[in-house]
């Protein structure tokens, strides 16, 4: 700083006040603009252990994940997450523990030790968990839920997007709508809170719910197709015109399903998703109706209360929206079939 000082022909205050964004009217524009090119010319850096140490800010912020690193979704999430850290001056240190105790242990000890201004800890998929020992108590939770509250945390409001989809489908004219869910062995939150938004909207619609047309597979493709040929064997009157799949894979099965029945979509039978996966949900023949979870929206919200910009309510998770994807696999049920 000295150096740069001496260069620009001015105090070391001036040159701290201009490279620390100090807004002064002392100082002109055009000492402003030397003491820059002076910074420049010597290949001044602040030293940020230095600054760390007077403002008590690292500019750091933790997030420690579970096995997001390697899911399809992290991308979207860590970016929004990302995105509003630098946007504050912040870089993001990502510990991925794979689910290890003791990984998880060693992470929060050492983020800790860095002094990190905020910690945001962060799960693949939507679940109720065991905040583990040590996390402060002001960190924030990404995509899960503290099973004992009093936490900052968002998740996707599942309830409203199974509602979406069954809206959808309710709106192109269909009455018998299938449920391709998960296996109860799994022990989703979002397969019940889905199921639940599926049920209301019939309920709302006057419809009674058919237990034959909720199903449930391993939620994957392969489990998808399966769920969906056991519902094309229904008798005709009882076979759904349209099915609400658990998540973007078992609706890619369910298009196989169809196919192997002879059946066109959405013209014999239609077809919502949810996720908006890539790579899946667009890609499909025709490409796929679904409901996008927000994980970049959900990566935001959890930075921004993490860095104090917004209040996040300790009481309550935050129910981020999850939208509608129209696309082209969503038509009238066939005329035989119609009201």
């Amino acid at each position: 700083m000295s150096d740069v000082a001496a260069r620009a022909g001015v105090s070391t205050a001036t040159v701290s006040m201009v490279l620390n964004g100090v807004n002064s009217t002392r100082i002109s524009p055009q000492t402003q603009q030397r003491v820059r090119e002076a910074a420049e010319a010597v290949g001044y850096k602040p030293n940020s252990v230095a600054r760390s140490l007077r403002t008590q800010q690292t500019r750091m912020v933790g997030l420690i994940s579970d096995t997001i690193a390697s899911t399809p979704f992290a991308g979207r999430m860590l970016a929004g997450a990302n995105d509003v850290a630098r946007e504050q001056g912040h870089l993001v240190v990502l510990v991925d523990t794979e689910r290890d105790v003791e990984a998880e242990r060693q992470a929060l000890q050492a983020l800790s030790g860095q002094q990190v201004d905020a910690i945001i800890y962060a799960c693949m998929w939507h679940r109720v968990v065991e905040v583990p020992e040590g996390l402060p108590g002001d960190a924030v939770l990404l995509d899960c839920a503290p099973a004992s509250g009093g936490r900052a945390a968002v998740v996707p409001d599942e309830r409203a997007g199974g509602m979406a989809a069954v809206r959808e489908l309710l709106a192109a004219g269909h009455r018998r709508i299938a449920f391709l869910d998960a296996e109860k062995r799994f022990d989703l939150v979002a397969s019940r809170l889905r199921y639940e938004g599926y049920l209301e909207v019939l309920a709302d619609a006057g419809i009674e719910p058919d237990p034959a047309l909720h199903v449930r597979a391993e939620p994957v493709a392969g489990g998808g197709r399966e769920a969906a040929l056991r519902l094309l064997e229904l008798p005709e009157q009882r076979r759904p015109t349209a099915m609400f799949c658990f998540n973007d894979r078992m609706a890619m099965g369910a298009y196989a399903a169809a196919h192997h029945c002879g059946l066109s979509i959405p013209g014999d039978l239609s077809v919502v998703g949810y996720d908006d996966q890539q790579l899946i949900a667009a890609d499909l023949d025709p490409p796929l109706t679904t409901v996008a979870l927000p994980h970049y929206e959900m990566g935001r919200w959890a930075m921004e209360v993490a860095l104090g910009l917004l209040k996040g309510d300790p009481a309550v998770p935050h129910l981020m929206p999850c939208p509608i994807i129209r696309r082209a696999s969503v038509g009238p049920p066939p005329a035989q079939f119609g009201d």
